[in-house]
């Protein structure tokens, strides 16, 4: 073999050998890769939720007579003391006594349910007073540091409450007073012999609202206490929610909620009120009995922004149950859980250890973290990772400790 043929083929084995080299080297993986920012973090209760009056009030007939056709529809709106219908009183001279006697009694009783609204109210005034005096109380402790804000809002969130409850006693003295004032007028229109048989008996509106479903529309005999219409005050809506006993715990009176999905430009703001003592059995779906608990939410924005939101309609609910400011976070998808070995597994082996791969100078590198929370985007990370790491999101199974990574910006 001469010198140049052995250069040449010595040359060519090199080249085959770094060909080779190059083809079986191992490539760089490529990965999709977000950072890790100090934003807010949230944890929520997700669950659908439907609107309700307060407050809903059924008029109802207070004698046996005949109804003249009812001119109302639903939607009208009805002043306090409107005329809703009226009835023709038909009375049987056998049973005259007997009326009279009944409407005494329901006389009466409407006498002292008006005394009864009036010591609620008296309760939820005093109940008032004390809680105002506990809001201030509490802001002089905060001011001079003894007192924590969530307290504070705790306080304020009370003074509401007793607020609340002192317009809901004062609306039902005037259904009380309503009551009493019908019973009166239709134990006078039994008393009244022959002249009340034929003048007609106005039924009142007990308080003002909106009418929300006519019962008996058409001309008709209708017996005592029969109803006659619903209807209520649409500008003191509530939500009310039906959430798994486990949620409803997180759930606490004060909690922030946001009101999505109810057909406006924008989410809603709420607060739970409170939580149902009582719950109940309902199945899923799917066949599966759950034990959930009604839990009521005020709406806190401004009326006019929901204005058009009627009875039992259809909302989202987010239940904000953990709420930090800067924190450090990333996607939820880029925590695993760890074994022991400190490598990737699945979920189900109770591991309460977590790692995100960082991207390192161009290579995969593995950071056991501890997380605060986690929720349906993202997780915050307590340590482990510093603030602007880049960290892989989906890592996929050929992703291990330093092993090279190509970027790719989600």
């Amino acid at each position: 073999m001469t010198r140049k043929t052995w250069i040449w083929s010595t040359l060519g084995l090199l080249g085959a050998g770094l060909l080779l080299a190059w083809a079986f080297a191992p490539r760089a993986i490529e990965v999709e890769v977000a950072f890790a920012a100090e934003s807010r973090f949230q944890t929520t209760i997700d669950e659908d939720g439907k609107t309700r009056l307060r407050d809903r009030y059924t008029v109802s007939a207070p004698l046996t007579g005949r109804l003249q056709r009812m001119r109302w529809h639903e939607g009208d709106e009805v002043q306090a003391g409107a005329v809703v219908a009226t009835l023709t009183p038909v009375l049987s001279p056998l049973l005259d006594d007997r009326s009279a006697r009944e409407l005494q009694a329901r006389a009466s009783a409407a006498q002292a349910s008006l005394l009864r609204s009036q010591v609620r109210i008296e309760r939820a005034q005093v109940a008032l007073a004390q809680a105002q005096h506990d809001l201030q109380r509490d802001a002089e402790l905060a001011r001079q540091g003894f007192v924590s804000e969530s307290k504070l809002d705790a306080d304020q969130l009370g003074v509401r409450a007793a607020g609340i409850e002192v317009e809901s006693a004062t609306q039902d003295q005037h259904v009380a007073r309503h009551e009493a004032a019908q019973a009166r007028e239709a134990l006078s229109a039994v008393r009244g012999g022959g002249t009340a048989r034929h003048a007609g008996f106005e039924v009142r509106a007990p308080v003002a609202g909106r009418v929300l479903r006519v019962l008996q529309a058409s001309e008709s005999p209708v017996n005592v206490g029969m109803p006659l219409l619903e209807m209520g005050d649409t500008t003191q809506m509530e939500i009310v929610a039906e959430l798994l006993t486990s949620d409803a715990i997180r759930a606490v009176a004060g909690s922030e909620v946001r009101i999505e999905g109810w057909g406006g430009p924008s989410a809603l703001q709420g607060r739970v009120r409170r939580t149902e003592p009582a719950a109940f059995t309902k199945v899923s779906a799917l066949g599966v009995e759950e034990q959930r608990v009604k839990v009521l939410i005020d709406i806190t924005s401004p009326p006019e922004q929901w204005a058009v939101l009627g009875d039992g309609f259809r909302v989202n609910l987010q239940i904000v149950t953990l709420s930090v400011e800067r924190v450090l976070v990333v996607p939820v998808s880029a925590v695993f859980p760890l074994i022991n070995d400190g490598s990737p597994n699945g979920e189900g082996r109770g591991s309460k250890e977590y790692a995100v791969f960082a991207v390192e100078n161009g290579r995969a590198a593995l950071r056991p973290v501890q997380l605060g929370g986690r929720n349906g985007s993202q997780a915050w990370i307590r340590s482990g990772l510093d603030a602007h790491a880049t960290v892989v999101v989906y890592p996929p199974p050929q992703v291990a400790h330093g092993v090279r990574v190509k970027q790719r910006r989600v």
